[in-house]
């Protein structure tokens, strides 16, 4: 069940005017996120539950999320999410790396949001019932609005190893949190915070891998894995005196070896202009100018319209020795952009498929054993069968 909720990151317009409320998703090419390999394995070393994240529309499992209180207990402490300190806590780990206008746009949103009060838990559970039950917009945007301190503090830590625009974490988290009120059922006896965590945690991480590069390289769940994990277990072999080859990496990860490779390929290299040139020596041509043509060359195209020539002149020459089926097998599925098919000929002459396909099979044979005579250097895929 969806429900029609405004996001709270976008309510108040001034904000809204800020760069950082832009509406566009993670599959906008605009987000175009570049970072080091350094950074890279910042972020694999640190987050300690990414093997753990799928694809954020699928369902979670009642295990995990019952186990969620020890895992998430440190992030969202109510000592660093009460109304009093919550400012000046994240303010306090925003990196050297923010810029000013990101700073300034940062705190105006942090301002904004420790306006929403925090529920007490009697109060949380009846919101939580009233949308699971009633589909009540309302209380979804009272859940949402009071837990946007615990999205800002997750995203906060993961921008320290992302060292990119926390504000855009901040909104992808956003969703996330949308995403778990819509997801959330009370009567699990969950608290709703630790459910909402993964939610949050899982959006971020999907949009981190979106943008890690200008080529997307984690499109399914298999190299999503490859991307949270690959590094980690390189390091554990290396460490238990192994050496990390592709086999080994294999094994433990639970894929095919060309799987490990194309992700380590994907990894290792940086992406690349094609606008860049070469060198003096080539005359300052660009990469993109020594990539292979997609259509055919004009030899390539000379040669296939004098084939198709002498094709037709070969074949006018067997007509005569042809039935009429094999005729019509000939101009309407062999010599035709758009072939009839076997039904259509069969229901015209009243035959079935499997004849019509017995008798274009000996039509190819009639046709290749006459162009074989007549032309000396004949090659079978010159009549593309």
């Amino acid at each position: 069940m969806n429900y029609d909720i405004q996001s709270p990151f976008l309510l108040d317009k001034s904000i809204s005017e800020q760069s950082f409320c832009s509406k566009k998703r993670k599959n906008d090419d605009t987000y175009k996120a570049s970072s080091s390999k350094v950074e890279y394995e910042k972020i694999k070393r640190n987050s300690k539950e990414e093997s753990e994240i799928e694809d954020p529309d699928t369902e979670m499992d009642d295990t995990l999320l019952s186990s969620s209180e020890d895992l998430l207990c440190d992030l969202i402490e109510d000592s660093e999410l009460d109304e009093m300190g919550f400012e000046t806590v994240v303010s306090s780990q925003v990196t050297l790396s923010t810029t000013t206008a990101t700073r300034d746009s940062l705190q105006l949103y942090l301002r904004e949001v420790s306006r929403f009060p925090m529920l007490k838990p009697e109060e949380e559970l009846r919101l939580a019932q009233d949308v699971q039950k009633k589909g009540c917009s309302k209380a979804a945007f009272r859940l949402i609005s009071s837990h946007l301190r615990l999205v800002v503090k997750i995203a906060m830590d993961f921008q320290r190893r992302w060292m990119q625009n926390v504000l855009d974490l901040i909104q992808e988290g956003n969703v996330g949190l949308m995403r778990a009120v819509n997801k959330f059922d009370p009567d699990k006896g969950i608290k709703f915070s630790y459910y909402a965590a993964f939610w949050i945690r899982a959006y971020i991480l999907k949009f981190i891998m979106d943008n890690w590069r200008m080529v997307k390289i984690g499109t399914t769940q298999a190299q999503r894995k490859l991307f949270y994990n690959l590094n980690r277990e390189r390091q554990k072999l290396l460490a238990e005196g192994f050496d990390p080859d592709t086999s080994s990496l294999a094994l433990r990860l639970g894929v095919g070896e060309e799987q490990i490779i194309e992700m380590q390929q994907r990894l290792d290299a940086s992406d690349m202009s094609l606008d860049v040139t070469v060198g003096e020596e080539t005359g300052n041509a660009s990469r993109i100018d020594f990539l292979p043509a997609i259509n055919p060359g004009i030899e390539e195209s000379l040669a296939g319209q004098e084939i198709a020539i002498l094709l037709q002149d070969r074949i006018k020459d067997i007509l005569p020795l042809l039935s009429e089926k094999e005729v019509y097998i000939l101009h309407n599925r062999l010599l035709t952009d758009d072939p009839v098919t076997l039904r259509e000929i069969g229901e015209k002459y009243s035959v079935t498929r499997e004849r019509v396909r017995q008798l274009e099979a000996r039509l190819l044979q009639k046709l290749r054993t006459h162009l074989s005579r007549q032309i000396g250097d004949f090659s079978e895929e010159w009549i593309g069968h």
